[in-house]
This record gives structure tokens, C-alpha cells and sequence, in this order.
């Protein structure tokens, strides 16, 4: 596992950037792909326009005289000259504007704003929208088109210039097109977000059951050297009570079997842990509910560590406040998580430990503080304290000894009491746990 994680990483990684700069060229290929469609579509819509002005001019003439008298020079009866309309005298503004809409419609541009205008040959305006000339003069984000009204336009005939022109202003050319693909640039964006997360996710999981092996590993090597060393202790003992001498001692006889007795009752705590640490698994957890006397329990349980506080040359000061101790709970849960706690405080500080346990209340809950002077944690350690086989890092103090059970069975003890469980450590200071649990589950 070691080996093959950071193969897999690298391995996802590499393939994950390869798909981004495929998405990235991709997409790069299809604005450029996008933007040719478009300039073709918006050409044809122009042209399209220009014919139909110059047809609907061509059937309305305008007669025009050449000379300078009030009669026009007739050629059998007819005028000499006769002239097509120009756009402005045939068309209104929103006419044109009408026509260049259909014609956008008709090449799917509905989406596309547009500005536009209509000239002369002298470069006079005719009409033009009242954006136009602020869209014209921005020639860096704009797109124009400009498209002659004549007869080159309709009939396709070289050499004679357009009278008038159509000029065509599309504003924010390139950011349009953006927008013509949004939902196919945000599907693509999308799609690669599930993927990244899938590939986080799978990297969590990888990452998560790695530790889990080795927490079990852990735990497996706990488990056997805290069975092992009792089991070794009751076989010396057996051995010595096989001796005539012993036989003989009654004093040497009460201190063996009392031994084998103490080693017993540490194996039986053992595998009263491991049942626990299955309870956990299997998330049940059933509460025989009664009222209990908190300040009775706590002190109870303190005399049973008496002994190891003496050993460290410990102290435990009790501030037993509640008004109130009386607490429905479950008597055999509840003791044991006031018990891990002391039991924690203990072992997880040096010499000269000082135990302080404090109780108070209020009308809905019970407050109980259990605070040491000893190692204290560090806020990763704190973070990760209620996890299932996490052990703290002890720094000096090298004769802990456990499974890394005892706060996440406390911490479920507490969720099936209704309450809470509040942590505050320094490193180097100490530690303080305070719980909160309703007085009545009711």
C-alpha cells in the first residue's frame, strides 16, 4: 500500500491534467470553429437584407431630372433618367431593423445583439440605430460588416459600385459567441469537477483505509501484548504455587492467588474493551435507563485509582457543586465513561499528576469537568480524539498502554445519553473534558 499510493496519485494526477488541456484545446477549437460559423451566417443575413432592400427599391422608382429646367427631358414621352429609391425614402428605421431580426432568426442568431446603419455613396448616414456610432469605433471587440445595396448585391454583376451600403455592428463579438456556448462549456466545466471530486474522494478512501490498516495493525499488537503479559504473569504464578515451599506459606500462597485473581480481572477489562469496540461497530447501544447519584460514582471511582495516582504521586481535588446530583442514565455506561476519563487524565500525565473533577448544574443539564495537568494534546490530536482506535501521541511518557477505544466509546456513550462532550487541551499544560448530559431523557 505503501508503494502502490503515490503510483496511483501520480497516476491520476498526470491523467487528470490531460484531460484539462484536452478540454482547454478543445474548447479553444470550438470558439474558433463557432466564430467562422457565425461570421458565415451573419454574411448571408446581411446579404439576404441588401437584396431584399434593392428588390423592394427597384419596384418603387424615383423619377430624378438631370437639368435645371421644370420640365424633364422626354425620350419618346418617357423621362431620360429614372432612378431606384433610396433605403431611407422607401423604409423606416424599424423596418430595416424588422428584416435584419427575420433574417438573424432564420440563421439561428436570435441570440445575437446587433447595431446597424445605412449609408450613401458620400458616406452620409441614411438611418442608424442609436448605439451605432459608440459600437462602430470599437473595432477590437466588435464585428463589422459592411454589405453594398445595388445591383452587384442582387444580380452579382462586377464593376458597378453600390449606391448605398449596409453596415452591420455586432458588439462584443467574441463575448457573444462565449455566451452562444455556455451550456456546452458549462457541461464540459462540470463533468471535470465531478471528475477532480471523484478522484479526491477515491484519494480520501485510499488514504482513510491506509490508516485504518495500520490503526488495526496497531491494535492487533496492543491487544496481543496486553493479553500476553497478564498470561505470562498468571503462568509464573501457577509454576510458583507448584512448589513445596510455597505450598507451605500461606502468605506466599494468599499473595499468588491474589495476583492470578488482579491478572484475571485485567484480562476480563481487556476483553470488556473489545466487546465495546464491537458494540461501536455495530452502532448499538442499549441504555437501561435509572435515576443515579453522580457524585456518588465519581467518588467510588476515584478511590479505584487511588492506588495509581499514589504511584505518580498524584492528587485529585473534587468540587462536587450541583445543587442536584441525581442523573437518569444508564449506571454501567456512565461509570465507564467517567472512568476512561480519569483513567486518561492519569495515564497521560507524569509525576506529581493532579486530578481536579468539578460538577454543576443547570435546570435541563448536568455539567461534569474532569481536568489533569499532564501532556495535553495538540489540535490535530484534538481533532482526531473521538476516532475509533486513535492514540495521542504521549511524547515522553512512553508506558501507555490501551487500544485507543476509551474516548470513542465515551463519546458514544454520550451521544446515547443526548448530550455532548467538549475538549480543551494545550500542549504541555493539560487537559479538560467537559460533558453535558440532560437530567431527564425523558
Amino acid at each position: 500500500m505503501k508503494k502502490t499510493l503515490p503510483i496511483i496519485v501520480i497516476l491520476i494526477t498526470v491523467s487528470l491534467l490531460g484531460l484539462i488541456v484536452l478540454q482547454v484545446s478543445w474548447l479553444d477549437n470550438l470558439l474558433a470553429l463557432r466564430r467562422g460559423q457565425l461570421n458565415n451566417k451573419i454574411n448571408e443575413a446581411g446579404v439576404s437584407v441588401a437584396v431584399d432592400l434593392f428588390n423592394g427599391m427597384a419596384t418603387a422608382p424615383s423619377i430624378k431630372f438631370n437639368n435645371r429646367m421644370n420640365f424633364p427631358n422626354l425620350v419618346n414621352g418617357m423621362p431620360m433618367l429614372m432612378n431606384p429609391a433610396t433605403v431611407d425614402e422607401k423604409y423606416k428605421l424599424e423596418d430595416v431593423q424588422q428584416k435584419l431580426q427575420k433574417a438573424f432568426a432564420k440563421e439561428d442568431l436570435n441570440f445575437l445583439q446587433f447595431e446597424f446603419a445605412i449609408i450613401n455613396s458620400s458616406e452620409d448616414f441614411e438611418m442608424r440605430t442609436p448605439n451605432f456610432e459608440q459600437a462602430y469605433w470599437d473595432t477590437v471587440a466588435n464585428k463589422r460588416l459592411f454589405v453594398g445595396i445595388g445591383p452587384e448585391t442582387a444580380a452579382d454583376l462586377d464593376g458597378i459600385s453600390a449606391p448605398e451600403h449596409l453596415i452591420i455592428i455586432v458588439p462584443d463579438f467574441t463575448k457573444q459567441i462565449w455566451g452562444s456556448l455556455r451550456w456546452i462549456i458549462l457541461g464540459a466545466i462540470g463533468f471535470m469537477l465531478v471528475i477532480i471530486a471523484a478522484f479526491f474522494v477515491t484519494l480520501r478512501t485510499l488514504i482513510n483505509q491506509k490508516k485504518l490498516s495500520e490503526i488495526k495493525s496497531d491494535f492487533i499488537n496492543n491487544m496481543t501484548h496486553e493479553f500476553k503479559t497478564p498470561i505470562a504473569t498468571i503462568s509464573l504464578a501457577v509454576d510458583a504455587l507448584k512448589n513445596e515451599k510455597v505450598l507451605t506459606d500461606r502468605e506466599k500462597i494468599g499473595y499468588f492467588t491474589g495476583m492470578i485473581k488482579e491478572e484475571n480481572k485485567r484480562m476480563n477489562r481487556h476483553v470488556e474493551t473489545i466487546l465495546q469496540a464491537a458494540l461501536q461497530e455495530k452502532q448499538e447501544m442499549k441504555l437501561n435507563l435509572k435515576e443515579l447519584h453522580v457524585h456518588e460514582i465519581i467518588n467510588k471511582i476515584l478511590a479505584t485509582y487511588s492506588l495509581q495516582l499514589q504511584d505518580k504521586n498524584g492528587t485529585s481535588e473534587v468540587k462536587l457543586n450541583s445543587q442536584s446530583d441525581l442523573l437518569v442514565a444508564d449506571e454501567v455506561h456512565f461509570t465507564n465513561l467517567i472512568s476512561n476519563l480519569i483513567d486518561n487524565a492519569i495515564k497521560y500525565s507524569n509525576d506529581n499528576v493532579l486530578i481536579k473533577v468539578s460538577t454543576h448544574s443547570t435546570p435541563k443539564y448536568m455539567i461534569i469537568a474532569v481536568q489533569d495537568n499532564g501532556i495535553g494534546m495538540s489540535k490535530e490530536s484534538v481533532k482526531h480524539i473521538f476516532e475509533k482506535f486513535y492514540r495521542a501521541h504521549t511524547g515522553n511518557v512512553h508506558n501507555v498502554k490501551g487500544f485507543g477505544l476509551g474516548m470513542s466509546y465515551a463519546k458514544m456513550v454520550i451521544d446515547a445519553h443526548k448530550g455532548k462532550i467538549k475538549v480543551d487541551s494545550t500542549l504541555g499544560k493539560g487537559t479538560t473534558f467537559t460533558i453535558q448530559i440532560p437530567i431527564d431523557l425523558a
